[in-house]
């Protein structure tokens, strides 16, 4: 096993996700299987060719870790002039994302099953993207662990640089911790212009999940923030 210390081991870059286990239904591994060849676009580090993909001309939009996808495929429905593209490491998650895509004909949404950091770098290209949605990234609570979080200055300079102008990111956490730093960055680039004093309403087009949907109930506070390429 390579020390830790070996100098030729390179340094940790900013990853988008932790791995996790995760159960399959059979309904999902169904999916994987039947709509997986259409739906899913292998990684590449060459540029992914939204026409092609989806076989027209329209506005895109990157989301990044959609989860089990839920949010991904209500807003793909409510807006069908849009191109979705969701990226996710975790494959249950991919899998119940196909099912609903299948179950409700969803013509508008591809998914990359593989890091968004890398998907950025690699697959899109500079001023392409019409937004960015990033919905409740982990928090990692732990104050030693803040570092490991993905809105940071360096990645949030990177999504910028994939935005069109007037293109937006829309980031949502129900940690204030969190909000309090994602204002605190975003505000702090100068590419991107807020869109509110502060916080964002909550834009119609995101939906609000189970989980948000009883953390509200609790009293649990959800924090948008909107910003737009200068």
């Amino acid at each position: 096993m390579t020390a830790p210390s070996d100098p030729t081991v390179p340094p940790r870059g900013i990853k988008s996700f932790v791995l996790r286990a995760g159960r399959m239904g059979p309904g999902q591994v169904r999916a994987l299987e039947t709509l997986g060849p259409r739906y899913v676009i292998p990684f590449s580090q060459q540029r992914f060719d939204p026409q092609a993909a989806f076989g027209r001309s329209a506005p895109l939009v990157l989301e990044i870790g959609f989860g089990m996808g839920d949010a991904t495929a209500a807003i793909a429905q409510a807006l069908p002039g849009t191109d979705f593209l969701g990226v996710e490491v975790h494959t249950p998650g991919v899998g119940a994302l196909l099912k609903q895509i299948g179950e409700k004909e969803i013509a508008n949404l591809r998914i990359v099953q593989h890091d968004a950091v890398e998907v950025l770098e690699h697959m899109v290209a500079a001023g392409s993207l019409a937004g960015v949605h990033v919905f409740f990234p982990d928090p990692w609570h732990k104050k030693k662990h803040n570092k490991r979080r993905l809105i940071q200055a360096p990645f949030v300079a990177k999504l910028a640089a994939h935005l069109a102008p007037g293109g937006y990111l829309h980031c949502a956490t129900d940690w204030q911790p969190y909000a309090e730093q994602m204002l605190e960055v975003l505000s702090a680039e100068p590419a991107l212009a807020n869109t509110a004093e502060g916080y964002a309403p909550k834009p119609a087009y995101r939906p609000l999940t189970k989980f948000e949907n009883r953390g509200l109930k609790l009293g649990h506070g959800v924090w948008d923030l909107v910003f737009t390429k200068r």
